[in-house]
């Protein structure tokens, strides 16, 4: 098993001096998955990739606390970078996983109707997958419904096929073995002070337990996911115009005990009012069953808290007994919670990816990565072969 502690060590003797004490190659700011994804696949042209993270170990925030979903690129809008980097990143996932022996299972999952009304919209729904270029949805009959789950209440649903889910620890596990394998480091308990861009790349201040030091390195990645806006107000000569609002959006998982009315994945049809893709229910690799998450928009001045209010149940059994009208109210128990990084306020439509590179802020060799939310998981392998495509690394 690879530590989640590596440290990377630095002479300090030159930091008394003023002097800066590292030459690198590249700094990644995030140990997330989407930062362990992207310094993996730098790591294999370059010698010296450097992860850094705020916390005492990788995934310590988004990454660690979602729905640990393969998703299969549906409900996106044609042409996103949502869209086209999830559906390559789930065929790059799931291929990974066999390689490298990552625990994953290819549930599928029935996105439910309980309704006329929302029949059309399963019909939406298939025109909108087809046009991603996810052309494996197949049409699911009462009678089909009825042997999958005698608990499922659905007029009508759709089967995806190719979505799975995947031990999200497991993966990151084997994205730093293989950043370690070619020579790269992860250190934690490092905070992001300022960078500043010369003609040799950017010399990044950093605080490592308290000490404060500096490194030098051609490419800069800022993939601090809730930070990522604060991480590049850090960056001299990027333009506030190039840094985006940031909405955190709080959601929370109720855990479901006894006996499980479901083998698949269960997601109700997307409505047009409600944020997100509603309350469903999902299994971990573990078999537990969760229903999550639900959209709670945090105030500005609100500090990360990963709290489940047992208030909350009430909510969550009337939005999930719409399609498992036989839930057992006290067999739901608050679970987790996660916070996912927004682009879009509560009422505001669709907002995409944000992957700027020199082309957008005329910095060479840096790379801001802003609101990677759902589908970031899927996507992270995708989104690394983006981002080294766009620094020139596309061997």
């Amino acid at each position: 098993m690879v530590s989640e502690t590596v440290y990377f060590e630095l002479d300090l003797a030159f930091y008394a001096k003023g002097e800066v004490v590292e030459q690198l190659d590249a700094v990644v700011v995030g140990a997330g998955v989407i930062g362990l994804a992207i310094a993996a696949r730098l790591s294999r042209q370059l010698e010296d990739v450097l992860v850094i993270d705020k916390n005492s170990h990788f995934g310590a925030e988004t990454s660690s606390r979602n729905s640990e979903v393969i998703h299969a690129g549906i409900y996106y809008p044609q042409h996103s970078l949502k869209a086209k980097l999830c559906i390559e990143g789930k065929q790059a996932l799931y291929r990974y996983c066999d390689l490298r022996g990552v625990a994953y299972q290819r549930l599928g999952k029935l996105i439910v109707a309980t309704s006329q009304a929302q029949e059309a919209s399963l019909e939406a729904v298939m025109t909108k997958a087809a046009a991603n270029g996810v052309t494996d949805l197949v049409r699911q009959s009462t009678g089909q419904l009825c042997s999958f789950s005698s608990e499922l209440n659905a007029s009508a649903a759709l089967l995806s096929p190719s979505t799975g889910i995947i031990d999200s620890h497991n993966y990151m596990q084997s994205l730093l073995a293989e950043i370690e394998s070619h020579g790269g480091c992860f250190v934690p308990n490092t905070g992001f002070i300022a960078a500043d861009p010369d003609d040799k790349g950017f010399i990044v201040h950093l605080d490592i337990d308290g000490e404060r030091l500096k490194v030098r390195t051609r490419y800069l990645i800022n993939s601090a996911g809730l930070y990522s806006t604060q991480v590049a107000s850090g960056i001299q000569g990027v333009q506030s115009k190039h840094i985006p609002r940031l909405y955190w959006c709080k959601g929370h998982y109720f855990s479901y005990s006894g006996k499980k009315p479901f083998s698949k994945l269960v997601y109700p049809v997307p409505e047009a009012n409600v944020k997100g893709l509603g309350i469903h229910g999902t299994l971990d690799m573990g078999g537990q069953l969760k229903f999550g998450p639900d959209t709670q928009y945090l105030s500005e001045t609100q500090h990360p808290d990963y709290h489940v209010s047992s208030a909350l149940k009430p909510k969550f059994f009337e939005a999930i007994k719409q399609y498992f009208p036989n839930i057992d109210i006290n067999k739901l128990q608050p679970s987790y919670a996660g916070i996912r990084p927004k682009l879009q306020g509560a009422n505001e439509s669709f907002k995409d990816f944000q992957i700027q590179s020199q082309a957008d802020h005329s910095i060479n060799g840096l790379v801001n990565l802003h609101g990677i939310e759902s589908p970031g998981l899927t996507a992270s392998l995708a989104i690394a072969g983006y981002v080294a495509a766009s620094l020139g690394l596309t061997s």
